[in-house]
């Protein structure tokens, strides 16, 4: 015993040596954790979830860029996405520890250098000649987690990477793509879970959502969102475990058409921490024409509470019961606290601007309608919604004729329907401000013609039943940002754009809110008028949303560009409309200019 050294400072000297010894060797990767995700929201320094937060608001705390210094703002680096692969890009960047991840279409994910702009690595998918994706090649973005980053691709897989190398870890199939699965929403962790959805309700794939371990890929739980699907549960060893059926089979479906039912998840899903439920929005019923399934057809075209732990649904919203429209409801839902205009008190709300026109508060611990607003100017398949029921008030007239009724029995009664299947908000994503108490809607207003036709179930062939055009409603523009008030559901401002709106929102304590256009501006607006403060052009059209984080204590703001997705493949006159639009994929990085 020669040494007479406290212990706390012995153990001090050692960590100080372990320390000295890191700090000559090449930079330890910093994992993401549990705690980094769920502070995500309230943290500068990185962007570690979908939606700068799991509960989607997509606000940033930071507040070096406002009102008065977004004029200042200024292009760092600009990296494109290379080849012939252009296509929408509808990507969301994630970054942690110095370095960004930003997927690409074509199912492609690249790790850049936040700082210089650098390429690092690149990761490209293997596609399969017999992809049948329904909305373009289109990637919304990767999850973080551990020294991970994961991603889904168009065939339907789940592709884990090693962040620092971009070699694959693991690899998971999550459908069959001949019978048209794919899959192209951000995954998101919850609790410790990967949580991913699936697309394919064109072609008559049933929707589920999917917890996963991580680290492995390994399922923990599955939760179909067609009524009559068993859920399942999975042991340790990974043994499959009956985890009680999805609703009770046929009660709002007829036959069995509840197995090809639709109901896809194709845009992801949000976690709600406080109440530990995962919310995932579900797309429309299968086929279109509704004529041939009777009934509300749950869960389609719904807003479906899931319990994290447990796979079960604790409740659900339909925004649209027996949807003949294909307005889905996979938008998202945006937790948030809200005070009663009523009583005065504070409820833990939801909300979510729908395809069908509706802007729904609901309360998330129980999803109790609160409200129903139209947040566009026109509707012609409801009047609005009975908050004590939480029913549509439907327009007859409005839904598509059957066509068993007409004289050739080929083509149902056309009827003229708003909005268009394409919706009032489609899959660019909203921001709350908890600064203004104001919802940031990407909205369109646009309408189309709409008939229904015979049809049955083929694998792999797209299961409609139904034709359409889609027109513009108004010459001098189709997209319209809005600033919405959940407490009242006053529009308190609106901006109008020529082009359909098909990026997400962002907006910051300073102030502010930023969204892109498909004619290639990133905007930068004040969020109590709507007025534009900033303009920058990318040189292609901006579907995608924009992020914001803290490097070297300057707060930086990032877009991925690239015109596409739904509109130039769906969109008919209005496609036409904008043909002039030019593609190109890159990711944009501004700051402050130092002057």
């Amino acid at each position: 015993m020669h040494s007479h050294t406290p212990p706390q400072r012995r153990a001090l000297g050692i960590a100080l040596l372990v320390a000295a010894a890191f700090a000559g060797s090449p930079a330890m990767a910093k994992d993401v954790t549990d705690a980094d995700i769920l502070n995500d929201a309230k943290t500068t320094g990185d962007v570690v979830s979908y939606g700068l937060g799991t509960q989607g608001q997509r606000y940033s705390p930071s507040t070096q860029i406002d009102t008065k210094t977004v004029k200042n703002l200024v292009p760092v680096w600009s990296m494109s996405f290379g080849g012939e692969k252009q296509r929408g890009q509808e990507s969301q960047p994630v970054i942690s520890d110095g370095k960004m991840f930003v997927t690409a279409s074509y199912s492609r994910l690249f790790a850049i250098d936040v700082k210089t702009g650098k390429k690092l690595w690149k990761y490209e998918h293997r596609l399969p000649d017999g992809i049948m994706p329904c909305c373009d090649v289109i990637n919304r973005g990767a999850a973080l987690y551990g020294n991970l980053v994961i991603f889904a691709t168009l065939d339907a897989n789940l592709v884990a990477l090693d962040k620092d190398s971009g070699k694959v870890v693991w690899k998971e199939k999550l459908g069959d793509y001949a019978a048209g699965y794919s899959a192209t929403a951000a995954p998101i962790i919850a609790k410790g879970k990967l949580i991913t959805g699936i697309s394919g309700g064109e072609f008559g794939a049933v929707g589920r959502i999917d917890a996963r371990d991580p680290m492995t890929g390994k399922l923990i739980w599955t939760r179909p969102t067609v009524e009559g699907h068993m859920g399942y549960a999975y042991d340790k060893e990974g043994k499959q475990i009956e985890n009680g059926i999805s609703g009770t089979t046929n009660a709002t479906w007829t036959g069995d058409l509840w197995q090809t039912g639709g109901a896809a998840t194709w845009n992801g899903a949000t976690y709600d921490p406080e109440t530990n439920l995962i919310f995932a929005g579900t797309g429309n019923p299968a086929p279109w024409n509704s004529h041939l399934r009777p009934g509300d057809n749950l869960f389609s075209s719904s807003t479906v509470a899931i319990n994290a732990d447990t796979g079960k649904i604790a409740w659900h919203f339909q925004g649209t019961p027996h949807d003949g429209w294909d307005f889905d409801g996979v938008n998202e839902f945006v937790s948030f606290d809200f005070k009663d205009p009523k009583t005065g008190k504070m409820i833990k709300a939801g909300a979510k601007a729908d395809r069908n026109g509706f802007f729904f508060v609901n309360d998330r611990t129980n999803g109790k309608l609160l409200g129903a607003y139209p947040f566009v100017k026109k509707i012609t398949w409801a009047t609005g919604f009975n908050l004590e029921t939480g029913r549509p008030n439907y327009i007859e007239e409005g839904r598509p004729g059957d066509p068993t009724a007409s004289a050739d029995g080929k083509k149902g009664k056309v009827v003229f329907s708003a909005p268009s299947f394409l919706g009032g908000k489609n899959q660019q994503q909203m921001a709350y401000s908890p600064q203004t108490g104001l919802f940031y809607v990407p909205a369109n207003e646009w309408s189309m013609d709409i008939w229904n036709e015979p049809v049955s179930y083929k694998k792999g062939a797209a299961y409609l039943g139904a034709g359409f055009t889609i027109k513009a409603l108004n010459e001098d523009h189709i997209g319209v940002l809005r600033a919405m008030d959940p407490a009242t559901g006053k529009i308190v401002w609106e901006n109008k754009n020529y082009a359909p709106l098909w990026g997400g929102v962002l907006t910051t304590a300073g102030g502010l809110v930023f969204y892109g256009t498909p004619e290639g501006f990133l905007k930068g607006v004040d969020a109590k008028t709507g007025k534009e403060l900033w303009s920058f052009q990318t040189g292609t059209g901006i579907v995608a949303p924009p992020v914001s984080w803290e490097q070297d204590g300057e707060q930086m703001i990032a877009v991925t560009t690239g015109w596409g997705g739904a509109v130039p493949l769906w969109g008919g006159d209005v496609a036409k409309r904008v043909n002039f639009l030019e593609q190109g994929g890159s990711v944009w990085v501004f700051k402050l200019h130092k002057g």
